[in-house]
């Protein structure tokens, strides 16, 4: 392996793209959907009471040059139980697991949940090990999301994910020109078939919100959009990109973790979801 990403900058990133992505959102929004967030050292907790996936019940950035510690575990579980959510996920890289975790998080009722790929890369060498772009499908074009794609942009990520309800997807189109954020999105004549994002963490970078439509899939987009998210993220000064996404089981085969890995991106370690419950 060649990518010498800290571990604790790769998480900080990854939970700082979430924290900005959901608190970001215009007061209205905030409001209707119950967002609420925490800061407890270098970790952060997000919760939206509103939403039934629980998708964004998620907290990050531990072990980033603080120790982990039962005390700051209990916060976060108190922050999940204030905001009346029925489930919390933490996510820690196992490198920066303390060495009692198995007792810390019985103790806390913390369970077991999917399993995630953590990648990385230098992303100067991730531009040279291939070009997505060239892989475009005939006919096919991708770009940076001007504000009135916004909404468009925004519907096919959360349609996509199965979090297609009008106030998600107000907060997703929010999203669209923050100065920390560079959207892009495939298109097919006038129509967008699918998108991805990148959020700007001083030298590190997050790949976010990659989705395809169904029928659009195999046709080179998501190759393209990491190539054309990896530009941008050397343009703005970053060394590194970090990403994650679900991990293979037996038999099973995840299109975005292969599209990742042809992109130059390197497995840093899998990661275990540790979920509390009400």
């Amino acid at each position: 392996m060649t990518t010498t990403v800290p571990f604790g900058l790769a998480e900080q990133t990854e939970i700082g793209a979430y924290a900005d992505f959901v608190t970001g959102a215009a007061a209205p929004v905030r409001e209707a959907l119950g967002i609420g967030s925490l800061q407890v050292g270098p970790a952060l907790a997000l919760s939206i009471r509103e939403d039934p996936s629980r998708f964004f019940n998620r907290a990050g950035g531990f072990g980033a040059g603080e120790p982990i510690t039962v005390d700051v575990l209990e916060q976060v579980c108190a922050f999940y139980r204030e905001q009346g959510v029925s489930q919390g996920a933490f996510m820690v890289a196992p490198p920066l697991l303390p060495p009692d975790w198995a007792a810390t998080a019985g103790k806390l009722n913390l369970t077991p949940g999917n399993r995630l790929v953590k990648l990385g890369c230098d992303i100067e060498g991730t531009l040279s090990a291939a070009n997505g772009v060239e892989a475009l499908d005939p006919g096919l074009r991708v770009g940076p999301v001007e504000p009135h794609y916004a909404h468009e942009w925004a519907t096919v990520m959360m349609n996509t994910f199965g979090l297609a309800t009008p106030r998600l997807i107000d907060m997703a189109a929010s999203c669209v020109g923050r100065p920390n954020w560079r959207q892009y999105a495939v298109w097919e004549g006038e129509r967008i078939i699918a998108v991805g994002s990148v959020f700007l963490n001083g030298r590190c970078a997050n790949m976010f919100g990659a989705a395809t439509l169904p029928e659009s899939r195999g046709r080179g987009a998501q190759s393209a959009l990491l190539t054309a998210r990896a530009r941008a993220a050397l343009a703005a000064g970053c060394r590194w990109a970090v990403a994650e996404t679900g991990a293979e089981g037996p038999g099973e085969h995840n299109t975005s973790l292969h599209n990742m890995l042809r992109a130059g991106l390197e497995p840093l370690y899998e990661r275990v979801t540790w979920l509390w419950r009400a």
